[in-house]
């Protein structure tokens, strides 16, 4: 198996530090914010590429250490968005962002035990 793996996926894949500084982004994330920077990102601060309503929530993220989960809607493309805190030998080391586009219509299952 490729450890390039991520780099072909059609989701973008962001990762940042326990301060918040992006250290990490895949092929599609890179495209997904190239009008920011793209890969030139890696490195910056999430703080400087979030208004501060966008800031406030990451600080509380950062410190409180959670799940932060949505869905969006931008230009008639739909998003799950799944911000997860990721660890290193037990130690909190920052978060990892998923950002899939979802088909307008999806089907959901309850499944049974």
């Amino acid at each position: 198996m490729s450890l390039h793996w991520p780099d072909e996926t059609p989701f973008a894949i962001t990762v940042s530090d326990a301060e918040g500084k992006i250290l990490y982004m895949n092929d599609r994330s890179a495209v997904t914010f190239e009008k920011y920077g793209g890969k030139q990102l890696v490195g910056k601060s999430l703080f400087d590429c979030h208004p501060q309503a966008a800031s406030d929530k990451l600080r509380d993220m950062l410190e409180g250490k959670y799940v932060h989960a949505y869905t969006i809607e931008k230009e008639g493309v739909k998003k799950l968005i799944y911000q997860s805190p990721w660890y290193e030998d037990g130690k909190f080391a920052g978060y990892v962002e998923f950002s899939l586009i979802l088909p307008s219509e999806m089907p959901h299952f309850v499944r049974k035990p």
